[in-house]
């Protein structure tokens, strides 16, 4: 779980959850309550197929009760809020999972328990980039509602607590019921109802009245815990209609209806109209654009004489422009050619008075070495 400062405090009472949105929206309480066990069933399957850790599963169910708390199943299809809130879970609980492999699970597991045929969900179709950008609005509109809060606290935790505190650890099969009746606790309201203390005392008492284990009554063991008996008695009673209920089916409330397996037929006829407009609109500006040009041409044609001649004056104007500018290149032409003319003679004077004073140089020298030499041999005779 990302750490957070924010206490677990989102809990209702049981006057808010008879009035919840989707009652004020005309679903009764059995439809509701089998709405939300589907919901939860899809989220906790999902999360086994991808071989996930139970504390996403149940994160994930904490977020969708919550969510139908403060909106109706009128308004918002189960099936992709049941996908989103199991997401957003894996991403709360620091698993992401790619929007891929949600979709891949939730629209196979839609497609078996309906029946219908089982079809690859191509990632370049339309369809599925529909169902994504769906799947993240959903989350959006989920972590709005929820103030951007994804801190649960689950009664697992405590249960191992608790009962290493009983000293009931060794009873394997109690410690596993009880570990079940958290888990299917979450398909229940109890988790947006009490808090997970309570939760765990009645996984406790349940599974010990199961395996017929008796518990310290005086004092009485939930009171160390800081339980209420009353609290312990309503989980129980939640519990046992949960599982006098029969197996949740799909029940299509959703005015929008948003089926994973299937598209909306009227999101299809949207679409449809939508196309269709643009196509009109399309038609209907190039038929102005022919028409546009229709008019152009036929004030061409309306075009008179003097407008004729006033072109001509302007092309013969252009004309003389083109010669004169032809002229002026042609002088500059020439200019250059000169100054490159008189350039290269002053060049050439130059070489030829340092080829002569080279010349006069060594002339220079040759003649003091024919001093130097007779000198020395008008000595050698002296001597000699």
């Amino acid at each position: 779980m990302i750490y957070t400062a924010i206490m677990d405090t989102f809990y209702l009472t049981d006057e808010q959850i008879k009035n919840s949105p989707s009652r004020k929206d005309g679903i009764d309480e059995v439809t509701e309550t089998t709405l939300r066990i589907y919901g939860c069933d899809l989220i906790q399957e999902s999360g086994i197929l991808l071989n996930l850790p139970q504390v996403v599963m149940s994160t994930g169910q904490v977020l969708f009760h919550r969510f139908y708390c403060k909106k109706s199943f009128a308004r918002f299809n189960v099936k992709r809020v049941a996908a989103s809130c199991f997401w957003l879970a894996s991403k709360f609980e620091e698993l992401p999972m790619k929007a891929s492999e949600v979709l891949y699970v939730f629209h196979r597991m839609e497609c078996r328990r309906e029946n219908l045929p089982l079809e690859h969900l191509d990632t370049s179709s339309q369809k599925y980039d529909d169902l994504k950008a769906d799947l993240i609005r959903t989350e959006r509109h989920i972590l709005i509602e929820l103030g951007f809060i994804g801190h649960v606290e689950h009664p697992h935790k405590l249960l191992s607590i608790y009962l290493a505190t009983l000293e009931l650890t060794p009873e394997t099969e109690l410690v596993q019921r009880a570990w079940n009746l958290a888990n299917d606790s979450l398909r229940t309201t109890l988790c947006v109802r009490f808090k997970s203390e309570v939760v765990a005392c009645g996984a406790v008492y349940v599974a010990a009245r199961r395996c017929r284990v008796s518990l310290p009554e005086n004092p009485p063991w939930w009171k160390v815990f800081g339980v209420d008996k009353a609290g312990i008695d309503e989980v129980c009673r939640v519990l046992a209609h949960l599982y006098s209920l029969p197996k949740a089916q799909y029940i299509p409330v959703c005015k929008e209806g948003g089926s994973i397996a299937t598209l909306n037929r009227s999101q299809e006829v949207a679409k449809e109209a939508i196309v269709k407009a643009a196509l009109d609109k399309l038609k209907d500006s190039k038929t102005s654009k022919e028409e546009s040009k229709e008019e152009h041409a036929k004030t061409d044609h309306r075009t008179d004489a003097g407008a004729e001649k006033n072109k001509d004056r302007d092309r013969n104007r252009e004309r003389q422009r083109d010669k004169e500018r032809l002229k002026f290149r042609e002088r500059d032409r020439e200019r250059k050619f000169d100054r490159k003319r008189e350039r290269e003679d002053i060049e050439r004077d130059t070489d030829k008075s340092t080829k002569r004073s080279h010349r006069s140089r060594e002339k220079d020298h040759s003649e003091k070495r024919k001093h130097h030499y007779s000198s020395r041999e008008k000595d050698y005779r002296r001597h000699h």
